[in-house]
């Protein structure tokens, strides 16, 4: 029987690699949970500088870009707070992101964190997953535990804080579901934000959204969803 998670969470942070990741992976989530009063926050950790196959852009001014799109992405779901780190696409270290987690969990301090699952790899023969996303997830899984819970990791970061779960995106063994029917149209919406990656987006992208968020529905039981592997922690 597949478990649906009915309450929202009092805080999220959401860490993700590139611009757009969030939306992607759990925008309808995080939609659903700020409408719900739950105090949302993303972190980017990279800029995305090198996310175009226009050669005549700068990776500058292509940040700047898409720093402008996760701003108004943001407002389509309601998330409160944004926190770019600015590194270049392709060389996250996960030393020096773990640290720098470890800063935001503790000032935030979220029930929950929501980061892509770093071991899902290959995704049938057409897809492999990004080092971006790997990289950013592991040190996610880092940061929360044991890092951010105990005071002689990264002291200089502030007081320990306890995450209570995390939720694994992107994940091949999902095992909880978050029903987003009524927050799926705000997902699609807040994905035409990222005109950088999409050209021109329209009506195609919504069924490309809605056909994804059936799919996993489908699993869960409801019409349109999101699947995640869940961590208990507290």
């Amino acid at each position: 029987m597949a478990e649906l998670l009915e309450a929202a969470p009092a805080s999220a942070l959401a860490v993700y690699a590139h611009p757009d990741d969030p939306e992607v992976s759990c925008g309808g989530t995080l939609a659903r949970w700020a409408e719900a009063g739950c105090r949302v926050e993303v972190v980017l950790c990279a800029s995305g500088d090198k996310g175009s196959s226009d050669p005549a852009i700068g990776g500058a001014e292509l940040a700047a870009r898409r720093a402008g799109e996760v701003e108004r992405a943001g407002q389509a779901l309601g998330v409160g707070a944004h926190h770019l780190l600015g590194h270049p696409d392709g060389e996250l270290d996960e030393r020096v992101l773990t640290g720098e987690l470890v800063g935001l969990i503790r000032s935030s301090r979220p029930e929950v964190v929501v980061c892509p699952d770093p071991t899902a790899v290959f995704f049938g023969e057409h897809y492999f997953n990004h080092r971006d996303h790997r990289c950013v997830g592991w040190a996610a899984l880092d940061a929360v535990a044991p890092a951010a819970s105990q005071p002689r990791y990264f002291p200089e970061a502030g007081p320990p804080h306890r995450v209570q779960s995390v939720y694994l995106s992107g994940t091949l063994a999902p095992d909880v579901w978050v029903d987003i029917t009524a927050s799926v149209e705000r997902k699609a919406r807040a994905l035409m934000c990222h005109e950088s990656q999409l050209g021109e987006p329209g009506e195609w992208l919504r069924s490309v959204v809605r056909q994804r968020a059936e799919e996993a529905g489908r699993q869960a039981g409801v019409a349109y969803a999101e699947g995640f592997r869940r961590l208990r922690l507290g």
